[in-house]
C-alpha cells in the first residue's frame, strides 16, 4: 500500500478508531475463535472414516459427534458476537465522521460552497461515509476471521501431508501479478464510481428543489432524460468496478482448479496403494475444500479496501480544505458607527465585481442600495458579513476594519433578512429562535408579535408550535418572510441587512411585511437593497451602483432633482416599465 493511502488509514485509526480498541481485541479474539473452528472439523474428519466408518467403532461414535457439535455451536456464538461488535465500532465509527465533516464543512468559507454542488457534499457527508463503513466492517471481519481459517486449514493440511499441500497452492504463485493488476484497477473504477454518484446526488437535489419551475416550464422530459443520461454515467462507472471486484474469488477457483486436479491425482494413487488411509484422504480434503472459500473472500477483501480507500480519500479532501476567513490574531472589539467602503475592489475568481467602491451607511439610519442585476450590490452584503473578503480597500463599522475584527463579535452584531427565507422543518418558535438560542419563550412570541407573525399563527391548532415543513414549504412567502423579520427582532443587533425583503410578495403581504420591517429598522443601521423605488424613497440615503461603481448618491429628492440615472428609473418604473439603469 502506498505511503499516501497508508498514511489515511493512519488518521482514521487515530481520529475515530482508536477508542474503541477494547471492543475490537474482544471482536479479534472471537474471530480467532471462529477461524479455527473450520479447522478443527477438518481435522475431526479423520477419526469420524478411520474409527468410525472404517473400523466400526461404536465408542467413538459419541465422541466424534459430540466433538463436531460443539465445534459448530462455539462457531456459531462466536460469529454472532464478532459481527454485532465489528457492526457497532463501524456505525459508531461512522456517525462520528459524519459528525465530524458536517461540523468541519460548516466553518468553511462561503466560497467552498460556490465551487462544490449540494448534492455532492451529501453524498460525501452519507454516501462516502456509508460505503466506507460497509467495505470496512466487511475487511475487519474477513481479515479477522479468514485469515484464522486459511491458517488453520493449512495447518491441518500440512499435518496431514506437506507434499498434497504443497501440489494444493501450486497455482498460487501464477496469479500474484494479475492480481496486483487488478487491485489498481478496482481502486480507479471505484473512484469514478463515487464521484458519479455525487453527481447523481447533485441532480436530484436541482430537480427536488426546482419542481415547481419544472412542472411550471413542462420541463418533466427533459429532466427524466438528464437524470437517465447521468443514471447511465453511474451505472457503466460502476459496473467497472464491480467487474473488477469479481474477478478477485474468480481467480481464487482458477488456483482451486488447479490445485485439486493436483492433490486429487497424486493423493488418489496413494490411497489406492495403501500408503494414506482414507481417513487422512478425506480431512486433506475436507480442508482443501474449506481453504478456498476464505481464501476467495480473503482475495476479495484487497478489492474491498480499494472501494474504502476511495471513498476515504474522498472524505480526507473535505477534511484537509481550511477556511482563509478567520478572526484575526489580536482582533479588535466591535462597536456601533457608521458603515464605510472605502475604494472597496472584489472579484470572482477572474470577474471583477466591485472597483473602488465608496459610500458611507451613517449609523442608525437607512442606506439603500438601488441598480441592475450584477451591479454589485448582494456582494456588499457578503463584505459586510466577511463571506468573502476584499480584495483592495476596506471596510469598517464604527472606524474598525471588518478583517481586524473578532469574526463572530462582527456577525454577532448583523441582521440579514434576505429574499428567500432561510427556514428549517423545525417549529415556527424554533425557527424565531435562531436568532438567539438563549431566548425565552416569551420573548420569542413578544417577537413574533413584532413581527406580525401571531396574524397567522392564532389561526393554527398548534399556534408556534406548528412545524412549517422543509424550507418552510406550509407557509405563504409573506409568512415565511415575517418569520424571518421576527428572528431578526429577536436577534435586537445594531446592524440590520435587507436583501429586497418584499420582491416577491404580493400587494398584502408586502405591506404586512412592510410594516414590520419599519419596526425592525429604527434605531439600526440598515442597508437595504430593493428594485421597487418605491420601497425606498424615504431612506435617508441612496446609493445608485451599476457595474460596480457608485454612479450617483443622495437622497431621493435629491436624485430626482439631479435628473441623473436614478431619476430616469423612477420615470420609467413610475409609467410600469422594468428596466435596468
Amino acid at each position: 500500500m502506498s505511503d499516501p493511502y497508508r498514511n489515511l488509514l493512519v488518521r482514521l485509526w487515530r481520529d475515530h478508531v482508536v477508542q474503541f480498541w477494547p471492543l475490537l481485541i474482544v471482536a479479534f479474539v472471537l474471530m480467532v475463535i471462529e477461524g479455527s473452528t473450520l479447522g478443527a472439523i477438518s481435522y475431526l474428519i479423520q477419526p469420524l472414516f478411520d474409527e468410525v466408518f472404517a473400523s466400526g467403532d461404536a465408542s467413538a461414535v459419541t465422541w466424534v459427534a459430540l466433538a463436531i457439535s460443539g465445534v459448530f455451536i462455539l462457531r456459531a456464538l462466536s460469529g454472532f458476537g464478532q459481527r454485532l461488535l465489528i457492526v457497532t465500532v463501524g456505525l459508531r465509527v461512522t456517525t462520528g465522521l459524519q459528525s465530524r465533516l458536517l461540523s468541519h464543512l460548516l466553518g468553511l468559507d462561503a466560497r467552498y460552497f460556490q465551487d462544490n454542488a449540494p448534492g455532492s457534499l451529501i453524498e460525501r457527508v452519507r454516501g462516502d461515509t456509508l460505503a466506507l463503513q460497509g467495505a470496512a466492517s466487511s475487511t475487519l471481519m474477513t481479515l479477522g476471521r479468514d485469515t484464522v481459517s486459511v491458517i488453520s486449514l493449512l495447518s491441518v493440511m500440512i499435518w496431514s501431508d506437506w507434499l498434497w499441500a504443497l501440489l494444493a497452492m501450486a497455482g498460487v504463485p501464477i496469479l500474484i501479478l494479475p492480481l496486483t493488476i487488478l487491485q489498481k484497477l478496482i481502486r480507479t473504477t471505484t473512484r469514478a464510481a463515487r464521484e458519479a454518484a455525487a453527481r447523481l446526488s447533485t441532480q436530484l437535489d436541482e430537480v427536488f428543489h426546482g419542481m415547481v419551475s419544472i412542472k411550471v416550464n413542462r420541463l418533466e422530459q427533459h429532466e427524466a432524460h438528464r437524470f437517465d443520461t447521468e443514471v447511465n454515467g453511474f451505472l457503466a462507472a460502476q459496473l467497472r468496478a464491480e467487474r473488477g471486484k469479481a474477478a478477485n474469488p474468480a481467480i481464487i477457483d482458477v488456483i482451486a482448479a488447479i490445485g485439486f486436479l493436483a492433490v486429487l491425482v497424486y493423493g488418489g494413487q496413494q490411497i489406492m496403494e495403501g500408503d494414506k488411509t482414507v481417513g487422512e484422504f478425506m480431512s486433506f480434503f475436507t480442508a482443501l475444500a474449506l481453504v478456498f472459500d476464505p481464501m476467495r473472500r480473503l482475495s476479495a477483501v484487497s478489492g474491498q479496501i480499494q472501494a474504502a480507500m476511495a471513498s476515504l480519500e474522498r472524505l480526507y479532501d473535505v477534511l484537509q480544505a481550511r477556511p482563509t476567513i478567520l478572526t484575526p490574531a489580536q482582533p479588535k472589539p466591535v462597536s456601533r458607527g457608521d458603515i464605510v467602503f472605502d475604494n472597496v475592489d472584489f472579484s470572482y475568481g477572474d470577474s471583477p465585481v466591485l472597483h473602488q467602491l465608496c459610500f458611507t451607511a451613517a449609523e442608525g439610519r437607512t442606506t439603500a442600495l438601488v441598480g441592475p442585476s450584477g451591479a454589485g450590490k448582494s456582494t456588499v452584503f457578503s463584505l459586510m458579513s466577511r463571506l468573502v473578503d476584499p480584495s483592495a480597500g476596506r471596510i469598517t463599522l464604527g472606524g474598525v476594519a471588518t478583517t481586524e475584527a473578532d469574526l463572530d463579535a462582527l456577525r454577532d452584531s448583523i441582521a440579514l433578512v434576505g429574499q428567500d427565507s432561510a427556514l428549517f422543518d423545525e417549529t415556527i418558535a424554533e425557527n424565531i429562535r435562531l436568532g438567539r438560542l438563549d431566548a425565552t419563550p416569551q420573548e420569542v412570541r413578544a417577537a413574533a408579535a413584532a413581527a406580525s407573525v401571531l396574524d397567522f399563527t392564532d389561526e393554527f391548532p398548534l399556534g408556534l408550535e406548528t412545524r412549517v415543513g422543509p424550507r418552510g414549504a406550509s407557509l405563504s412567502g409573506g409568512q415565511r418572510q415575517r418569520v424571518t423579520i421576527a428572528r431578526a427582532m429577536l436577534r435586537d443587533v445594531p446592524v440590520l441587512l435587507l436583501d429586497e425583503p418584499t420582491s416577491a410578495l404580493d400587494a398584502r403581504s408586502e405591506q404586512l411585511v412592510g410594516e414590520a420591517l419599519a419596526r425592525l429598522s429604527r434605531g439600526r443601521t440598515t442597508l437595504v437593497i430593493a428594485h421597487r423605488l418605491s420601497t425606498i424613497r424615504d431612506a435617508d440615503l441612496i446609493v445608485v451602483m451599476d457595474k460596480g461603481r457608485v454612479i450617483e448618491q443622495g437622497t431621493h429628492d435629491a436624485l430626482i432633482a439631479r435628473n441623473g440615472a436614478y431619476a430616469r428609473l423612477h420615470q420609467l418604473q413610475s409609467a410600469g416599465v422594468t428596466t435596468p439603469l
